[in-house]
């Protein structure tokens, strides 16, 4: 599937300077940082979800703690 990316001087610079460092291509360094980013982002979704059960499961007792 083709797609059209618009850069700028800056991510020229960066684009090639991450693929001549890592010996990937130009297209190798934007697919990895894509899905690298989805990664973090699903890892932080997950995250607070998880902080959301333990505090409904645990926050009363968390409050009683703050004022002991």
């Amino acid at each position: 599937m083709a797609m059209t990316l618009r850069t700028d001087d800056q991510l020229e610079r960066a684009l090639t300077e991450l693929a001549e460092t890592e010996g990937v291509s130009r297209q190798e360094v934007i697919r990895r940082a894509v899905l690298e980013r989805h990664e973090r982002t699903g890892h932080t979704a997950r995250v607070e979800e998880s902080a959301d059960r333990l505090l409904e499961r645990w926050g009363d007792v968390l409050d009683r703690l703050s004022d002991a």
